[in-house]
């Protein structure tokens, strides 16, 4: 790497850095019941966001962004968004074009159907969820390290190296949109699958960036700084 180059990024990390302390973004960090929120929050908050639990839809209204996490199985995740309102809260967030960013069980709820309990999801995006059927050699749940490859240039993707950087999955279900174009990130695991989306302002990825060590708060701080300036 050039002097040049070395510059350049530590001026763009000072740029980052500054941002988020002088003007945190304000995150609203679904609580419905499920989800690892507690990790969750603690990586959105060591990347310099104004990260909380929001226990009911009032309470996104003055967030910069809203975080949907997930994990188990969707049929409790859509009964309890159901429960909450959540599930109305989201689509009209996404609806609106404002950043939103779902993890694991958060992208996958974002599409029709599930295979996993035959489940009606949010069916903000037009897809389905289905169960890997892969070589018997390859374990399911797919759990651990695996690389992404890139489909589209995003900030979110700033600073990440394509096809080798590795991130933490723990799942046995993905996602298969009907849209190509939303394709953010693929991964190979006995066959290519969308491992994250992106459209307009909404971002979702299958893996956990919060469980995968500097590359995943490298993911979250580029969100942070896609966020527009707040005065």
């Amino acid at each position: 790497m050039s002097l040049a180059s070395i510059i350049g990024f530590y001026t763009l990390l000072r740029r980052m850095t500054n941002k988020i302390q002088s003007n945190p973004a304000r995150l609203a960090v679904i609580d419905y019941g499920m989800g690892n929120l507690r990790s969750v929050l603690r990586a959105w908050e060591f990347v310099g966001a104004d990260a909380r639990l929001v226990t009911k839809p009032s309470e996104m209204e003055s967030a910069d962004a809203v975080i949907f996490p997930g994990q188990g199985a969707i049929v409790d995740a859509m009964r309890l968004l159901k429960e909450t309102r959540f599930d109305v809260a989201i689509r009209n967030w996404i609806a609106a074009d404002k950043p939103f960013f779902g993890i694991c069980l958060g992208l996958q709820a974002l599409f029709e159907h599930s295979e996993e309990g035959d489940t009606e999801a949010l069916g903000v995006f037009k897809g389905r969820v289905k169960r890997f059927r892969i070589d018997p050699s390859l374990k399911i749940p797919h759990m651990g390290w695996n690389s992404v490859e890139i489909a589209q240039d995003s900030p979110l993707s700033e600073g990440i190296d394509n096809g080798v950087d590795q991130f933490y999955f723990v799942h046995s279900y993905y996602v298969e949109p009907e849209d190509p174009s939303i394709s953010l990130f693929t991964t190979n695991y006995g066959g290519e699958f969308v491992s994250g989306i992106r459209s307009g302002n909404c971002y979702a990825t299958q893996f956990h960036p919060e469980k995968s060590q500097a590359k995943g708060l490298q993911l979250y701080r580029n969100f942070l700084n896609a966020l527009p300036l707040r005065a």
